[in-house]
């Protein structure tokens, strides 16, 4: 029986022995993996310590479920890594959002400039971030949930 991995906290940076903790992996494991999958490249400060963001950890995420879980191999598991953000960058580049299963609602009497201009001017901009950020969490949501299929 697998153990389910902790969620991801909201933050900007993780160092290498929270990623561990967070992906189920040792940390030498991490430090191997970043040589053999080129699209994994925590920044670097001090003493050469790593320091990973919310999309790396979500990688490595994806590395262990490939190799651990599906059984590939490094090899394979890299070429299917590549082949999976190819696929993603197709997508948007084509605009196309994936919401199988979502109910869409409509809002007929109502355009967006109704609702940007019913807050002020500094409260818009703080929204418009917002926004981004949740649009952005919801593409690594949908990202997790097509690498279970």
């Amino acid at each position: 029986m697998e153990k389910a991995l902790p969620s991801i906290p909201a933050k900007r940076y993780f160092t290498i022995g929270e990623v561990s903790d967070l992906c189920g992996v040792k940390p030498h494991v991490l430090r191997y993996w970043e040589q053999e999958f080129t699209q994994l490249r925590p920044m670097k400060r001090r003493g050469n310590r790593r320091y990973y963001q919310h999309h790396e950890v979500l990688m490595i995420r994806r590395i262990r479920d490939l190799l651990y879980d599906q059984g590939f191999t490094i090899s394979g598991a890299r070429n299917k890594l590549q082949e999976l953000v190819q696929v993603e960058r197709d997508k948007r580049r084509a605009g196309e959002v994936m919401l199988e299963g979502v109910e869409v609602i409509e809002v007929e009497d109502s355009t967006f400039e109704d609702f940007e201009d019913s807050a002020p001017p500094a409260e818009r901009d703080i929204y418009s971030q917002k926004l981004l950020l949740v649009r952005r969490e919801l593409f690594e949501i949908r990202d997790l949930l097509s690498s279970t299929h």
